[in-house]
């Protein structure tokens, strides 16, 4: 499993991960599957949504990219709309599927990450994370 160095670990102050410190052997990677986003989520998974999405954004931008340590979880609330796969035939249950951004989608759904004065710094993320 590949481990995305300098990757946030998690949404700053709260417990969404963003990563998972090591694989699963005894059952495999678990499966990304779409998670439908309801208009009354919590404000804190909105926010997460959006950090996951900056940093997705800052550490690949438009290119390919394997799923590697990227939480499952955190992956299906975007897969399908925002993160879509990036190879034919796609294995959602790999930890070297590659994924990339729908780059038209993703700024339609979180435009605070996309603007052309969009603030980097505002998420602060941990230096000490794996």
């Amino acid at each position: 499993m590949l481990k995305h160095r300098g990757f946030p670990g998690r949404l700053p102050s709260t417990d969404h991960q963003f990563l998972i410190r090591r694989a699963n052997h005894k059952d495999g990677p678990a499966k990304i599957i779409r998670r439908e986003r309801f208009k009354d989520r919590k404000f804190g998974d909105r926010q997460a949504d959006q950090g996951f999405m900056a940093a997705l954004w800052q550490h690949f931008g438009e290119e390919p990219f394997e799923r590697g340590n990227l939480d499952a979880g955190r992956l299906s609330w975007l897969f399908g709309r925002e993160v879509v796969p990036a190879e034919d035939p796609f294995d959602p249950a790999s930890y070297e599927a590659l994924l990339k951004i729908d780059v038209k989608r993703a700024e339609a759904s979180f435009p605070e990450v996309f603007s052309t004065g969009a603030d980097a710094a505002q998420y602060d993320w941990d230096e000490d994370e794996d």
